[in-house]
């Protein structure tokens, strides 16, 4: 979900993306801090903090310490000036803008997280990932399998915990044939970018437009084509390099432990609810996630009971259940602890840290150069460049915090862009960062840019097809979701 290896190019560009979230609410008086000094200290402050980031697998500090740190102190010098102009309020509404803005994406995300780590508990991957090893199909067919597999998983499982799976099937089946897995990796990183950007669910980018309000949950599916066809152009390009050589199948078990479908029963029903709650009821989606998080903790509960039953009526049984194995114990909290914390105080960092700069003004100095200079399509293109170079998370919020007066077409544009765009480089997404980890030392940077000519030639197809294909969403003009 979040990525990093980043670097800082495009850096200043991304800042150009937004007017001050909260500007005009209540009708509170802005003030320019654009040329004072507590404006340039926090961007100086900002960027450093950010490059740290960057920085993270030299240094060895993880990325959600120092945003979290610069956003305390940018909203500290905010509020400081404000208060000099005799204004004690408008920095506060401000800020507790922001903070509903990563509240609900904080708790949608930790109910989603809390849901996959338990399925990945109860050994649904690990049933999935046995099944397709010990099958005996040739390398090109795993190739398609593990692509299209990335592809329809993604949407549902989000595009890190997606890519991770598949990579370790292409892996376990390539062994020593480094070129397949290179290959099979870029198509497996590349496929789950693509799933991701056409569900609300498939990425962090897609969560927060959706969340917005500013594309409805149906009006995802029009990204369809746009994003098939990222995938399947690189995907087609590679696949003549792979062998159809047949490798020796590989006998894995998995054991399924109890109530595991009924975790995945559970996750579907909580995405239905999630959407109804949006869709019908017109109330956050996170409601819709927290309540399906607490019918899985009734249901462990169930569980524990049941196994309490079961030992008291069986003399002699041990009263712990074992550890491992079928029967083993749900225990929800521990699925919960094991949620990317890092993660998500790192989106609490970015998104009060993008939110003040754009309290300041400085997201708001370039957007009229961007999107009225450059016109939006040039700018919605450049978006997704820029998420593969710098975090594709505080570029959408940037966007989504100026909410630019466009064509649904173009807000659907920088939604599909933002969410492949990444693919491009394999430091690009959390994906490709994810499976460089997993393959180390052959997936690699520069394996990655061997191929991103046909990335690029995939990304550029797919913003042609969704011009063709959704061509009448580009004259009804639509603002964002304020």
């Amino acid at each position: 979900m979040s990525r990093n290896g980043k670097w800082i190019p495009g850096l200043l560009l991304l800042l150009a993306f937004s007017q001050p979230a909260g500007a005009t609410e209540g009708g509170a008086h802005m003030l320019d801090l654009t040329g004072h000094w507590a404006g340039i200290l926090s961007l100086v402050l900002f960027v450093a903090a950010y490059t740290l980031v960057v920085l993270e697998e030299n240094i060895h500090m993880r990325k959600s310490k120092p945003v979290m740190v610069a956003a305390g102190i940018i909203w500290a010098m905010i509020a400081f000036v404000y208060a000099q102009h005799d204004d004690r309020t408008t920095a506060e509404e401000m800020v507790r803008h922001n903070l509903l803005e990563f509240g609900e994406l904080f708790l949608f995300l930790l109910a989603a997280m809390t849901y996959i780590n338990t399925m990945d508990e109860r050994g649904v991957f690990n049933a999935l990932r046995a099944w397709l090893v010990s099958r005996g199909f040739s390398l090109r067919q795993i190739f398609w399998l593990t692509g299209v597999l990335a592809f329809v998983i993604s949407p549902v499982a989000d595009n890190l915990t997606t890519a991770l799976l598949m990579a370790t099937v292409a892996m376990a089946v390539g062994g020593d044939n480094t070129r397949f897995v290179v290959v099979a990796c870029i198509n497996i990183v590349v496929a789950a970018n693509a799933g991701g950007a056409f569900s609300p669910f498939g990425d962090i980018t897609t969560l927060m437009v959706w969340q917005k309000g500013v594309v409805e949950f149906h009006e995802f599916f029009d990204l369809f084509l746009p994003s098939l066809v990222n995938w399947l152009v690189p995907a087609v390009i590679m696949s003549l390099v792979v062998s159809k050589a047949q490798p020796e199948p590989l006998r894995e078990a998995a054991v399924l432990r109890e109530g595991a479908w009924m975790v995945v029963g559970l996750f579907i029903l909580t995405i239905v609810m999630a959407v109804c709650a949006h869709n019908y009821l017109h109330l956050p989606p996170v409601l819709g996630m927290m309540t399906g998080l607490g019918l899985l903790k009734l249901y462990s509960y169930a569980l524990k009971r049941r196994n309490r039953l079961e030992v008291a009526n069986e003399p002699g049984r041990d009263e712990l259940l074992p550890e491992e194995g079928q029967g083993a114990p749900l225990d929800t909290f521990t699925s919960l602890a094991r949620a990317e914390w890092d993660t998500l105080m790192f989106f609490y960092g970015v998104i009060l840290c993008v939110g003040g700069l754009g309290a300041i003004g400085y997201l708001g100095l370039a957007s009229e150069w961007m999107y009225i200079g450059m016109g939006p399509t040039i700018a919605n293109v450049l978006v997704g460049v820029l998420s593969a170079i710098v975090d594709n998370i505080p570029v959408m919020f940037a966007v989504l915090s100026m909410d630019p007066v466009m064509s649904h077409g173009q807000w659907l544009l920088v939604t599909l862009t933002a969410g492949v765009g990444g693919s491009l480089l394999s430091v690009g997404s959390a994906a490709g960062v994810a499976v460089m980890g997993q393959a180390r030392g052959i997936y690699t940077f520069f394996a990655h840019l061997k191929w991103a000519w046909a990335i690029a030639l995939g990304y550029a197809l797919s913003i042609w097809v969704h011009f063709l294909v959704n061509g009448e969403l580009f004259g009804v003009v639509a603002q964002g979701g304020h």
